[in-house]
């Protein structure tokens, strides 16, 4: 397999992830990401980048929370792999990565949400242990 960097991606070049969020949800566009992604940083915010060498090739959204019922927790947000990288074991790479990470700062887990359609999504969550719980509601104002 090939040798992959993960790491978190520093503030200052946050902005490198906007390509690949744009690959993920086209429906949020550019100037948006830009205007959203520093408010973020600012709510504990964290991105963890896959590189191929100097290219980035995926990435994660990783939020550090606490909740009444599961207490300190990492959730995973916004997970998408490059397609030109898909199906070469690099989303395991990076989940055991930051599993390790919230092990080592004391999380007793991990949660995520999947959008529905997302297929090829569940069956990765599922193979990682993840158990399907509920449904994610919005509301928009």
């Amino acid at each position: 397999m090939d040798s992959f960097k993960i790491e978190f991606i520093p503030d200052d070049k946050i902005s490198s992830i906007i390509p690949l969020l744009l690959e993920l949800n086209d429906k949020v566009d550019k100037e948006t990401l830009e205007k959203r992604i520093p408010e973020m940083i600012q709510n504990n915010f964290k991105c963890v980048g896959v590189y191929d060498n100097d290219r980035l090739i995926g990435i994660s959204g990783l939020w550090i929370l606490t909740k009444y019922y599961i207490g300190k927790h990492i959730e995973p947000d916004n997970v998408i792999i490059h397609p030109d990288y898909q199906g070469r074991g690099i989303g395991n790479l990076l989940f055991d990565w930051m599993h390790e990470y919230a092990i080592s700062i004391g999380c007793k887990g991990s949660e995520l949400n999947c959008y529905v359609h997302n297929n090829d999504g569940v069956k990765f969550y599922l193979n990682k242990g993840y158990k399907l719980l509920g449904f994610h509601f919005q509301k928009m104002f």
